[in-house]
């Protein structure tokens, strides 16, 4: 049995079986005579002198605090995150999630520490003839905002003179940089690879849809039972600790030019399996919640790893 009178904060997205997963958390921690305090979003939080309020709760005095609803983040809620996670325990830790959050410090710093990633750029973007050189390298670049999720913003350029069309576009942008991807010459799937604690917990592919080539649920691709390689569940609990993750979705796919798997992207918050999804035989969210229970006593109790 833990330590008792804990009192952890969860903000938990609540649409696609989000609020059947937040009950079984709480429920979980009841037993372990862990107290939670649900709904805590930080974007209806405001801050007084030291302390910061949400929903009456003071949250510089819970043991640890819980974020995982990716669709309503705003920037104000970030900004009190990245305060709160100075005062109190968070899952994810805020200095991880905020790399991740960022696509180019994300590759970035897996490939200073040798993992695959795809090829990348990142240049200022008035550099209109660097960009070009790039696409002589590569033939194909695709364009990421650095801060997107979901597939929204992906563009593909194949040619300088779809460059050329595109060049208006960015300078209307409020951006200050152009990070680009060399396209990778890949089947049309991925594998998506839970993590919690530095533990395997699950794996599923995604396949895009027949005139796409992004796999994103949200861009039209479509979800498949997929049993991981020994190599790939390595490469993901690679991505997760070098990032700094207790919770992770790490996305790879097989470059079949290189002949090597690769990390596309690392996730801070990567979903539970929908019902429909666990109805197909998708059965991680079990697992996946009692490790977050045992992460959460843990961390919440003082002790860290």
């Amino acid at each position: 049995m833990g330590k008792k009178n804990r009192k952890v904060g969860l903000w938990m997205y609540q649409n696609g079986g989000g609020d059947t997963i937040e009950k079984k958390l709480v429920n979980k921690l009841k037993e372990r005579d862990i107290e939670c305090v649900t709904g805590l979003n930080l974007n209806e939080a405001y801050a007084e002198n030291n302390h910061i309020y949400c929903n009456g709760i003071q949250m510089d005095t819970l043991d640890l605090f819980f974020s995982y609803n990716a669709g309503e983040q705003t920037q104000y809620q970030m900004y009190l995150y990245k305060t709160l996670d100075k005062v109190v325990p968070c899952i994810n830790n805020f200095e991880s999630f905020a790399l991740t959050e960022d696509k180019f410090q994300t590759d970035f710093l897996l490939r200073q520490n040798g993992v695959n990633t795809t090829d990348f750029c990142l240049c200022h973007r008035d550099d209109h003839k660097l960009l070009k050189q790039f696409i002589k390298q590569w033939e194909q670049i695709v364009y990421k905002p650095v801060d997107s999720w979901g597939g929204v913003g992906l563009t593909k350029i194949n040619s300088e003179m779809v460059l050329d069309t595109l060049f208006p576009f960015l300078d209307q942008l409020d951006m200050r940089f152009f990070y680009g991807e060399n396209y990778v010459d890949y089947d049309k799937t991925d594998y998506r690879i839970d993590i919690v604690d530095g533990e395997y917990i699950g794996c599923y592919g995604r396949k895009a849809p027949s005139k796409d080539w992004r796999t994103n649920i949200t861009s039209g691709g479509s979800i498949f039972l997929r049993e991981p390689e020994e190599e790939v569940v390595d490469l993901a609990l690679a991505a997760a600790k070098i990032t700094g993750l207790e919770v992770a979705g790490v996305d790879i796919i097989y470059d079949r030019k290189k002949k090597a798997f690769l990390v596309l992207e690392v996730n801070g918050i990567p979903a539970f399996a929908r019902p429909e999804q666990e109805e197909m035989g998708l059965d991680f969210n079990e697992k996946k919640i009692d490790k977050l229970v045992e992460l959460i006593d843990r961390r919440s109790s003082g002790f860290m790893r």
